[in-house]
């Protein structure tokens, strides 16, 4: 949605790397957003993204206006079921439904034959991954690592909006991420035990979260043990000040 950092030219790099010819779409879109939340306050600066894109070496960019996507007759929605009904979706009702219909028009836009997300809005990629494999899109999603600041905090466009004070707090949702899977490497394959430990971490700095859970990565359905061979988000939301963050880990069990 713009107000670009290195999380998101890292897309443009991992595309240049497989594609022969990248795109980028920059779009703030208003029908993932509810009524008490910030589109209008959402950071934008276009000509900034411009020359950001432009010294990734970028072919294209696609920035059309809100009457170009939503005319005044638009009634067409896309709607992914059970993965949708939890965490962000269950928070912010209505936001995926924003997202894959607008991720569909793009797609739809621009047939690309693969698309770049980030990890950092996990449940995202994953309702655009099913949503891909259940309307038969011929395109691969690929999902990029989380990029950092150098103290862990997760690079958002919505950092922008922590004063000094926040940009400290918000440096406990990884470091409760890492307590948990620091204990998931020596050992501990409780969820709940894994759970407890990183909520001390917020109950320290006296910060309520929104959720803090592990699920499986491709179905994002809880899990008691970690166990299974596969693929676990440990993932985690919070409000610090009036900036909302999310933040993920992801780990995996060896057969």
């Amino acid at each position: 949605m713009g107000y670009l950092h290195d999380g998101h030219l890292s897309l443009i790099r991992a595309s240049k790397n497989k594609a022969d010819v990248t795109i980028a779409s920059i779009f703030v879109n208003p029908s993932q957003f509810a009524p008490n939340e910030d589109l209008n306050r959402y950071p934008r600066d276009l000509e900034r993204d411009k020359q950001l894109l432009e010294l990734e070496g970028t072919d294209y960019l696609f920035n059309p206006t809100d009457k170009e996507i939503y005319p005044d007759d638009f009634q067409t929605y896309i709607n992914v079921d059970r993965i949708t009904q939890k965490l962000e979706g269950a928070i912010r009702p209505g936001h995926f439904r924003g997202v894959t219909t607008i991720v569909s028009i793009l797609f739809n836009c621009m047939q690309p034959d693969y698309s770049f997300f980030g990890q950092k809005d996990a449940q995202q990629a994953a309702v655009i991954e099913q949503m891909v494999i259940d309307l038969k899109y011929a395109i691969e999603v690929i999902v990029c690592p989380i990029r950092r600041e150098a103290d862990g905090l997760a690079m958002s466009s919505r950092n922008i909006f922590l004063n000094k004070q926040d940009r400290q707090k918000a440096l406990t949702l990884h470091k409760a991420l890492t307590v948990g899977v620091k204990s998931f490497q020596t050992g501990e394959r409780n969820s709940s035990k894994l759970i407890s430990k990183m909520s001390k971490v917020f109950d320290e700095e006296n910060i309520q979260f929104d959720y803090l859970t592990i699920v499986e990565a491709t179905t994002f359905s809880d899990v008691d043990k970690l166990t299974s061979p596969g693929e676990y988000y440990f993932l985690t939301a919070a409000k610090i000040g009036v900036t909302r963050l999310i933040d993920n880990e992801l780990v995996q069990v060896k057969s």
